[in-house]
């Protein structure tokens, strides 16, 4: 394999994680697509997710109250591209599959694959910051060293 498939398939793949890493499984859970229960089951993990950060940094009630519609509306923004990078996956898969093959398609949906990353990471920027303006900077300070913590730990297991 040459550097530049290794480089284009390693691109794919940080463009692929960082969308799902980011929380898509958990949206695609919490909007219903998981099966009869999912829908409750990722919302119950929403909610433990989001008492573990006003935990953290020992958000207010009205802190709580501007930050859970955020990250809600966020997961919102985010499902569709999950659902699109699902497609983006299987036509790698059949891409792959076929008798010869084609390199520019490949490039073509590994770019698509990287626009929806870029997608996704603006979007989680966007409520990092929404999420800020709400939190004092000792709040921030405690969220950054809890991701840091978060960060470390998937490192060490990933």
């Amino acid at each position: 394999m040459s550097i530049f498939n290794r480089q284009t398939v390693a691109a794919f793949l940080l463009g692929s994680t960082l969308v799902v890493g980011v929380g898509a499984f958990a949206v695609e859970r919490h909007m219903g697509t998981g099966g009869p229960h999912a829908a409750i089951d990722a919302s119950a993990h929403m909610e433990r997710m989001l008492k573990h950060l006003y935990v953290e940094v020992d958000a207010t009630d009205a802190q709580k109250a501007k930050i859970e519609p955020l990250v809600k509306a966020a997961m919102a923004d985010i499902k569709p591209l999950h659902e699109q990078l699902h497609q983006i996956h299987k036509q790698v898969v059949e891409q792959m599959s076929a008798a010869t093959i084609d390199r520019s398609a490949l490039e073509t949906t590994r770019a698509s694959g990287l626009a929806l990353a870029d997608q996704a990471s603006k979007r989680i920027v966007q409520l990092l910051a929404d999420v800020g303006d709400t939190l004092t900077p000792a709040q921030r300070q405690k969220l950054a060293e809890h991701l840091g913590q978060m960060h470390e730990r998937h490192g060490r297991h990933g």
